[in-house]
């Protein structure tokens, strides 16, 4: 099965026409709404540098569990 999402307003405009891997190996500030300065604290804090770090990080994870499992129950 394809799919086809539309990520242009996702992204920052350097990073809209890469393929899913360069998107995830690319920096986090390449998601819209990532200041460079948010990316940082992000590094030194979680030692989130890409996309893909943010995305598999045990924190932003369990985040996203638990109010899936809220969202479950109502």
């Amino acid at each position: 099965m394809a799919i086809s999402v539309d990520l242009d307003k996702q992204l920052d405009k350097a990073y809209e026409n890469l393929g899913l891997t360069e998107v995830l190996d690319a920096p986090v500030a390449a998601l819209s709404g990532v200041s460079e300065g948010d990316a940082e604290k992000l590094g030194a804090a979680f030692g989130i540098k890409t996309v893909r770090d943010l995305a598999t990080s045990k924190y932003f994870t369990l985040a996203a569990a638990l109010l899936q499992l809220e969202q479950a129950g109502k």
